[in-house]
């Protein structure tokens, strides 16, 4: 790994040609397709709206691959955070969220000056297994109320307080959501068996929705759920900051950044054996210290470098320039969910997609 200062885009510019740009795009493509709905879903886990999602993965991880030390990096937002995120969320409110997330970009900043990157090397391997199991257990337990349709409303951060609330909730369930979800548990799991070109979770979208919306099923959607979503693209702003909110968010903005300087750089480690290439450490993380400051003064939540969108973007050919594969991943996402035609708004916008379709 380098500890260069130089975005890794400098470089691999030098020998790109019209055969990667083609690879790109298709790359690029695909993995628009996978980082969409995650984008929401992770948005809404979190405890945010469906849209900042959007907004996360179209800022930041734009930025993340514009001047990332890794030529194959993708960004956006990521399950490491949700815990803390829904933390600050629940406490702070979202203005908190926004100012927490420029703090954590401003820490990245300083860990990429000050070459903390290489230190990624010297964390032992265990931790690394813990820590990655540990993303697991949370992202399954975040998702057992609406898998079973259980109408809990709020539902407490902490992991025993949440399984007696789900233990004491089971005469909740509701068995339509149930099957939906069972539905689309089984084609992610069988799908790639049968076509691994074709991401699983766009076929499970594709059939759940159509069985939703031409049965009439009684399952809630993200238009039922969230009536107020925002129908235009932000315009950055700044977040009213205090002394007082820095002191009392500096702290989760601490482990933000933390979590996004250990998830980033062992993404990179990982697309590093698959390409055969060395990414720039400390130019990774002044990278994704950019990227989430953006993403706060554009309203959404914080971002790091991806494992599994990274490794889709490697796997579909996108393997040598990741900002080329990248801008087409979110051009894809911005088109097809802010300015997509929907059948029953012809102006169409964000609020519209989600209704008409999405989830």
């Amino acid at each position: 790994m380098s500890t260069r200062l130089k975005p890794k885009l400098l470089s691999v510019m030098k020998t790109y040609n019209k055969e990667q740009f083609v690879k790109d795009v298709i790359a690029g493509l695909i993995v628009a397709i996978i980082a969409l709905p995650l984008s929401i879903a992770l948005a809404i886990s979190s405890g945010v709206s469906p849209e900042q999602g959007l907004y996360t993965a179209i800022i930041a991880g734009f930025f993340i691959s514009l001047l990332g030390g890794s030529r194959v990096q993708i960004g956006g937002p990521s399950a490491t955070f949700m815990v803390v995120v829904y933390s600050v969320v629940a406490a702070h409110g979202t203005e908190g969220l926004l100012i927490t997330t420029i703090l954590a970009g401003i820490i990245l900043i300083l860990f990429g000056l000050l070459k903390l990157g290489s230190v990624i090397k010297y964390i032992p391997y265990p931790i690394t297994v813990g820590f990655t199991s540990g993303i697991a257990l949370t992202i399954f337990s975040s998702q057992i109320k609406d898998f079973f349709g259980m109408n809990l409303g709020a539902v407490p951060t902490g992991f025993i307080d949440k399984w007696k609330l789900y233990f004491a909730s089971f005469d909740q369930i509701q068995w339509m959501p149930f099957m939906i979800g069972a539905i689309a548990l089984a084609i992610l799991i069988i799908w790639p068996k049968i076509n691994k070109k074709i991401p699983a979770s766009l076929i499970s979208i594709i059939v759940t929705t159509a069985l939703v919306a031409f049965l009439k099923l009684d399952v809630q959607t993200i238009g039922t759920q969230y009536t107020n979503l925002s129908s235009s693209f932000p315009m950055p702003s700044i977040p009213h900051i205090t002394w007082s909110k820095i002191e009392t968010l500096l702290s989760p903005a601490f482990t933000i950044a933390f979590l996004c300087s250990l998830e980033s750089l062992l993404s990179a480690v990982v697309s590093d054996g698959m390409i055969g290439s060395k990414h720039r450490s400390n130019m990774e993380l002044v990278a994704e210290g950019v990227a989430n400051i953006a993403s706060g003064l554009f309203g959404g939540m914080p971002a790091t470098g991806a494992i599994a969108r990274t490794v889709a973007n490697i796997k579909n050919g996108g393997a040598y320039s990741n900002c080329r594969s990248c801008s087409c991943h979110y051009v894809t996402i911005y088109f097809i969910i802010l300015n997509a035609t929907c059948k029953n708004d012809p102006a169409s916008d964000i609020s519209c997609c989600l209704n008409h379709g999405f989830l």
